[in-house]
């Protein structure tokens, strides 16, 4: 079964593998904690049989205004589920109360956050590679 939850209480880096896959250069389990640690929200998927997550879903902005959305992941074992759309929609519900929610995705990805309200919208990135593990 899975439950949902906003608080990273007991969660160690142990409790976060298995994420970033195709990634070159992933952050490890410890910098993705940080991560999770540093958003301004966080949701949570975790498997109760293993106690381990499974998926999260984290926000930075500054509770006033604005949120931007950089991560959305599921284990590949546990995707097609519905988890996903879960981890968003709570994540969406929580953001509100803001003017802007937004985030970045490939086109072959829109479709879902479409599903979930979004709307496509034209933007800008910067990426620095050397840095994707966050070392």
């Amino acid at each position: 079964m899975i439950s949902y939850t906003e608080s990273l209480d007991g969660i160690t880096p142990e409790k976060l593998r298995g994420f970033f896959v195709g990634w070159p250069n992933p952050p490890s389990s410890a910098k993705h904690l940080e991560i999770l640690r540093a958003a301004y929200k966080i949701w949570l998927a975790v498997d109760t049989e293993t106690d381990n997550v499974v998926g999260f879903i984290n926000a930075i902005g500054d509770g006033v205004l604005s949120a931007f959305i950089p991560l959305l992941e599921v284990l590949p074992e546990y995707q097609g589920e519905g988890i996903g759309s879960e981890l968003a929609r709570r994540m969406l519900d929580s953001l509100r109360h803001l003017y802007a929610v937004d985030l970045i995705c490939d086109a072959n990805v829109q479709p879902f956050y479409v599903r979930l309200g979004m709307q496509p919208y034209t933007g800008m990135v910067f990426r620095n590679y050397d840095r994707q593990s966050a070392e």
